[in-house]
């Protein structure tokens, strides 16, 4: 029986001990990485800090209006519409937990409503650009050593699977199946998935755990596919600043991180004839709907292509 259950509907609990309970929902019970918790956290930081401005001692306590003043708040301090309406989510799903588990008498954010998104087109290289991102990197890897071969791996990498960045670093050797040309990645909500990578990434991965991995390993090393200066695994921020420098170094380009690597590997692979259902599996969407919008990017592309060449545009 909760605390809450104890003390009657609506419960006494304070914020905070309903907010490290919340937390441990999250990551126990629906197995969100630390990542997610993190973000749930932050917004619902933001809506206490507001509930409390407002004379709501505990959480049991919030009502429809405390958390429309609260999103409106955010509008007035300029934030994007995407990040309202990801906080009216998260609030959704928080309010929905305070209900079932007895913390709470009503669902306070079921008539919540969310601000329509603006639908962002991702941001991609050409696939010629990315050409010369990538023949770039081998190019200099001749003179930079390990880190060299390791920066050409995870690119290519990178790029020929559509990984998210946290699904690289957290890659082990044994991931990688070198006679199947497959990685296995953990990814969003610890579902796994194999995903195929293509003859120049496998000669890269291969290049940097033949002769690149070896130098930079030390006793934090461990299993970890990709490491860093020091030898430990790889950190996030290392693998964006990387791709930053590496596409910057080609002229023309876009400024673009590891996750514009993965829209580009999707675009491409849609204008090469790949169906939806597959680019959504490569990519571990959980909804058909999250890949269509490269649908719209391939659309757009021929848009621009007709615009400027058609003598009749």
């Amino acid at each position: 029986m909760t605390a809450a259950a104890t003390s009657g509907i609506g419960g006494t609990e304070d914020w905070d001990s309903v907010l490290d309970a919340y937390s441990e929902h999250l990551r126990l019970e629906r197995g969100l990485s630390a990542h997610t918790v993190r973000a749930y956290a932050t917004d619902l930081a933001d809506l206490v800090e507001h509930a409390r401005s407002v004379g709501i001692a505990q959480p049991g306590d919030l009502d429809l209006r405390t958390l429309r003043g609260w999103l409106a708040r955010q509008q007035t301090r300029g934030h994007a519409r995407a990040t309202v309406a990801r906080r009216a989510t998260s609030v959704r799903v928080f309010t929905g937990w305070l209900l079932r588990t007895g913390r709470a008498g009503t669902d306070a954010g079921g008539l919540l409503a969310t601000p329509k998104r603006h639908r962002v087109l991702p941001t991609a290289l050409r696939s010629d650009q990315m050409r010369g991102v990538l023949e770039r990197a081998v190019a200099s890897a001749a003179d930079e050593g390990a880190t060299g071969l390791r920066d050409v791996a995870m690119l290519e990498l990178l790029y020929a699977t559509g990984i998210r960045v946290g699904e690289l670093v957290g890659l082990e050797v044994d991931d990688v199946d070198h006679e199947r040309r497959l990685v296995r990645v953990l990814g969003k909500g610890s579902k796994e998935r194999a995903v195929p990578y293509g003859l120049p990434a496998a000669d890269a991965v291969h290049g940097w755990l033949a002769a690149g991995r070896g130098p930079l390993v030390t006793q934090a090393s461990g299993s970890a596919l990709f490491l860093g200066a020091r030898g430990g695994r790889i950190d996030p921020r290392a693998v964006r600043r990387t791709v930053h420098r590496r596409i910057a170094e080609v002229d023309d380009t876009l400024d673009l991180g590891p996750h514009g690597l993965r829209h580009s590997a999707a675009t491409h692979l849609l204008e090469g004839g790949a169906d939806l259902r597959s680019v959504q599996e490569l990519l571990g969407h959980e909804s058909l709907a999250t890949t269509q919008i490269y649908t719209h990017v391939s659309a757009e592309r021929l848009r621009s292509a007709y615009t400027l060449a058609h003598p009749r545009a």
